[in-house]
């Protein structure tokens, strides 16, 4: 099941990412399975190899909204390094794939022990926030087409595909928005041959022309973690 690799495992010396893999076990990560629950402590950190989660917020009767999304590049779990507190959001897996999992206890032992993950993981968790800061202005102030590039490129990046398992439905409750204004941009980008969509199956087409009609949050959010990551490499 293990035949990619997560990134922030990679950066880790060999002696500490085997040390560190002793106290994991293989993950399947099952379309739409829920990591985490809102109000609950982790009982989990994940590493994902393949396949990719949205932490997903709920507020009072409005439909869910994405707040952040992990793949391989990142790992679900960095606020463990805090200590074991509630999370706000769910966890929901949006890519199938898998992970290596180890228990919270475990791995906030393991944190103490190898000063090269703690680092690693203090530099994800300050990626994060700084990424989650941005999607909270880009929810705000940019268009829906704009967004919806960024959020299709962003997939791509993460399920290593030009195709991928995506229904409009799911794409409006992630961007926070009536599906109806999905179904327009996502029309626009088909006519325009940028994309295809049928049944539930989104292929990217042209990627390049994708990147120029994302708003300028999808270059700032990459930007992002190739400097908080590049500075935590050991």
């Amino acid at each position: 099941m293990q035949s990619k690799d997560n990134t922030l495992l990679q950066q880790l010396p060999t002696a500490a990412r085997e040390r560190l893999l002793q106290h994991c076990e293989p993950f399947e990560l099952v379309l739409s399975a829920e990591l985490s629950t809102r109000g609950r402590p982790l009982a989990h950190a994940h590493f994902p190899t393949e396949g990719f989660l949205s932490l997903v917020i709920d507020v009072d009767s409005h439909p869910p909204l994405e707040v952040g999304m992990v793949g391989a590049e990142a790992m679900l779990g960095s606020e463990l390094i805090l200590g074991l507190a509630a999370t706000p959001w769910r966890a929901l897996v949006q890519g199938a794939g898998s992970s290596w999992r180890i228990g919270a206890k475990q791995l906030r032992a393991q944190i103490d022990a190898i000063p090269e993950l703690e680092a690693l993981i203090q530099a994800c968790l300050l990626a994060r926030l700084h990424q989650q800061t941005l999607a909270a202005a880009c929810q705000r102030y940019h268009l829906i087409a704009p967004r919806l590039a960024r959020w299709l490129l962003m997939s791509q990046d993460r399920s290593l595909s030009d195709s991928f398992h995506l229904t409009q439905e799911f794409m409006a409750l992630m961007l926070g928005v009536r599906r109806v204004g999905v179904t327009e941009a996502a029309g626009h980008f088909q006519d325009a041959g940028l994309i295809t969509y049928q049944r539930g199956e989104l292929t990217v087409l042209n990627r390049k022309a994708l990147e120029a009609e994302a708003c300028s949050c999808y270059a700032a959010d990459k930007a992002i973690y190739r400097r908080l990551m590049k500075y935590s490499s050991p």
